[in-house]
């Protein structure tokens, strides 16, 4: 898959996890309304979706390699010589 490709395919997954994250906790708050009366059978509903969303969004991320850019970051800061404070004797 090319650069390009890969990146509009991590974008796309990284705003539908979004989107159903956003949808799972809107549901969560809706359904606690007792006036509403939605059906029983979903009630579980908004926490695959809140878990679905968050795969997505980890997935898009891995793929359009926003990922890796945070780690490097992340190694540099932890155990890079160069970034560290030396202590002094």
């Amino acid at each position: 898959m090319k650069r390009k490709n890969a990146i509009t395919i991590g974008n796309g997954l990284m705003g539908l996890g979004m989107v159903l994250m956003v949808g799972g906790i809107a549901y969560c708050i809706i359904s606690q309304f007792a006036k509403l009366n939605l059906p029983q059978f979903i009630a579980y509903l908004d926490l695959i979706t809140i878990f679905a969303g968050a795969i997505s969004w980890l997935a898009g991320a891995r793929i359009s390699g926003r990922e890796k850019v945070s780690d490097r970051y992340w190694w540099v800061k932890h155990f890079d010589k160069r970034c560290q404070r030396q202590r002094h004797s």
